[in-house]
């Protein structure tokens, strides 16, 4: 079977039984994307979870039917044909997963918004450095800052691409990811997300150059009072520099601006 897309089949079976085993999944509803030839999902199941497996390839998914058969009649194991960066999930608790490099990003957003109770994924190695990277050092971006309001991340394991079919031309990191609420209060979560997709835009711009920039997101009038009630110096500093307390500073001041030019309602 070949593989599709950017997809790299696990075949290393003792990094497949290491990924099944780092969360306790018995009796539990695991999300896995991208099961490809389903070496994952069988260990998965063979340590007592039931499995919601979502392929976008129908090829692999009448491989699966057929090769998962008896733990789909069962209601052990649920395929989902489609893509998941858009596909409606059914319920789930715990999320492990070998991720198609290409959707990271996006499936790792939509994740964090779906909520889960802890998540064992596979990344690209810079990939997942970026996902850790603090304030000041290479490879901090808006990855880095949404990952880190919402959750907590900490590598695994390591894998060389010999652990793969076909080999990538990169490392692969797997790390456990644990929700948590945001340390510092927000206001309004979307407009958080929306300053620091802005700031990252222009990321080489000072902040109040950056806001300024983002006028196809917020009003020029709202930019204007927001920055007006910024400190100074924080508005001199470059995106890559901010601590997350100081994103949602910016974030909650934009906020403000926003609810002060809501129509009054009569």
């Amino acid at each position: 079977m070949s593989a599709p897309r950017d997809q790299h089949f696990l075949v290393d079976q003792r990094a497949v039984e290491k990924i099944a085993g780092f969360v306790d999944v018995s009796g539990r509803r695991v999300l896995e994307i991208g099961p490809g030839e389903g070496v994952l999902t069988r260990a998965l199941l063979d340590r007592g979870a039931t499995v919601v497996a979502v392929e976008v390839d129908p090829a692999l998914v009448e491989e699966l039917e057929f090769l998962f058969a008896d733990e789909i009649a069962e209601g052990c194991l649920q395929l989902v044909p489609g893509d998941a960066t858009k596909v409606d999930f059914p319920p789930f608790d715990i999320v492990v997963a070998n991720l198609p490099y290409s959707a990271s990003s996006k499936i790792t957003f939509r994740l964090l918004e779906s909520g889960f109770e802890v998540a064992v994924l596979m990344y690209q190695k810079e990939f997942a450095r970026r996902m850790i990277a603090r304030p000041g050092k290479p490879g901090v971006g808006r990855l880095s800052v949404m990952v880190q309001t919402y959750a907590s991340v900490k590598p695994l394991l390591e894998l060389s691409p010999n652990s793969f079919r076909p080999k990538p031309q990169v490392r692969s990191w797997v790390v456990r990811i644990t929700p948590h609420e945001p340390p510092y209060p927000l206001a309004d979560r979307r407009v958080y997300a929306d300053v620091v997709r802005v700031l990252f835009s222009y990321r080489r711009k000072t902040v109040r150059k950056a806001l300024r920039s983002g006028k196809d997101t917020f009003a020029p009038e709202v930019i204007e009072r927001a920055i007006a009630g910024l400190p100074d110096d924080l508005l001199q500093l470059r995106p890559e520099d901010l601590s997350l307390e100081e994103f949602a500073l910016i974030a909650n001041r934009m906020s403000g601006c926003l609810h002060d030019e809501l129509p009054a309602r009569g």
